[in-house]
């Protein structure tokens, strides 16, 4: 039994930001519907496809979900939401917090209707400021946050990472964040609504380390880790490739350069402590690469294991399915489906006394509609009756799949 069973989540959230923090809760057992309006989530046509409204980004953060089609403008599918709320543990959306009150999912409603509800707000920024209600997307963020300006302090050039670092960043901690108001809800009784606003949690993911010398009145440095900030903070290059090598203590440092032949180096007045490697870290990072570039990979690895410092070669995604050690532990899942053939997921990364949760298949959009409103308890006929009218919709899987790349 996985520890969410029996804990049910309404989602309208769209992208990823909400769909990862949703995904995760599922991961961990709970039932996760997802609503979706009638053209469904943006993500269903983003990157290659074997189904159409399937596509990659799509399964990349809705497996082990449902999926229900109501298009809440119209009055009728706003009451079949009601009738999925009144046995919901969660509701969660990503939605500007103005367009909430003309659909009557505001906070205030919700959770005074439903006492025991989590209400989880997936926002750009938190209420309150001058920014309140603004759009929100990863690239924003990432500017708003500080992260481009890391790149540029470091490289030169202000840039993205080349990853949506914010929205997979603030899903986690939404996750987290609707846990601990279950775990609340256990204690007392009552719901709450939790506010997740994306520019707040990657100002505070950011400045972990790199608020550094402004932690203190007046600043003892300028904001910014010294470490992770030199452009020599990166793959070693070897004779034949790259390492990714991290000699980190003092320790460390000395077996380094004893293996060199320049013991005399770790004695050095820049280098003897943390504290001085942190400010000359630059110049013992360039300084130990040409060493480095001595050697081949295979020879730095093998030394490194003798060694004891951490180190690894570089690896490509495509590389990882066939991870020996992602291989042995079963990390990669594959599913067959009648209409798209074998699908690949990565696993889910926690284990609950050993086992990991099993991945689902996305859902179709719709799938589930007519199973979900009936199990809310509207009849067969009634839920018909939303279908015919516009206000839900169900698929028909009948027809044959249309490959996109």
């Amino acid at each position: 039994m996985l520890p969410l069973q029996g804990v049910k989540v309404l989602d309208l959230s769209s992208v990823v930001f909400g769909p990862l923090a949703s995904q995760t809760l599922a991961d961990y057992g709970a039932e996760v519907i997802k609503i979706e309006p009638p053209e469904g989530d943006s993500t269903r046509h983003t990157g290659p496809a074997a189904e159409a409204g399937m596509s990659a980004v799509f399964l990349g953060s809705n497996h082990s979900k449902k999926s229900v089609v109501l298009d809440l403008k119209r009055p009728a599918a706003r009451e079949a939401l009601m009738a999925l709320l009144a046995d919901a543990d969660v509701f969660m959306h990503s939605m500007r917090p103005q367009k909430l009150a003309p659909l009557g999912i505001d906070p205030e409603t919700l959770t005074e209707r439903f006492p025991r509800l989590v209400y989880a707000g997936l926002h750009g920024f938190a209420q309150g400021g001058p920014y309140a209600g603004r759009p929100a997307y990863d690239d924003v963020i990432q500017g708003m946050s500080g992260l481009s300006a890391l790149m540029e302090q470091q490289g030169g050039e202000a840039r993205y990472l080349p990853t949506i670092a914010a929205d997979k960043t603030c899903a986690l901690v939404g996750a987290q964040a609707i846990l601990a108001a279950l775990f609340q809800r256990e204690r007392t009784g009552r719901g709450c609504f939790v506010e997740i606003p994306m520019f707040e949690t990657m100002v505070a993911f950011n400045l972990v380390e790199h608020l550094y010398g402004r932690h203190f009145e007046p600043p003892l440095a300028a904001a910014g880790y010294p470490r992770v900030l030199t452009p020599w903070r990166r793959p070693w290059r070897t004779a034949d490739g790259h390492i990714c090598m991290m000699p980190y203590t003092t320790q460390h440092w000395q077996r380094f350069f004893n293996e060199v032949g320049e013991p005399a180096v770790a004695s050095d007045p820049r280098f003897a402590d943390m504290a001085a490697r942190t400010r000359h870290i630059g110049e013992l990072l360039e300084l130990a690469g040409r060493f480095v570039a001595r050697g081949t990979t295979a020879q730095w690895l093998a030394t490194c294991e003798r060694l004891e410092i951490p180190a690894a070669p570089i690896s490509r995604l495509d590389d990882l399915p066939d991870d020996p050690h992602l291989v042995a532990t079963g990390f990669f899942t594959e599913l067959d489906d009648a209409r798209m053939g074998t699908v690949r997921f990565p696993g889910v990364p926690v284990k609950f006394n050993g086992t990991r949760a099993p991945v689902g298949m996305p859902p179709r959009l719709g799938e589930h509609t007519r199973q979900s409103l009936e199990a809310a308890g509207l009849s067969a006929a009634q839920v018909e009756q939303l279908i015919t009218d516009g206000a839900a919709r169900a698929p028909s899987f009948n027809a044959t799949p249309e490959p996109t790349r």
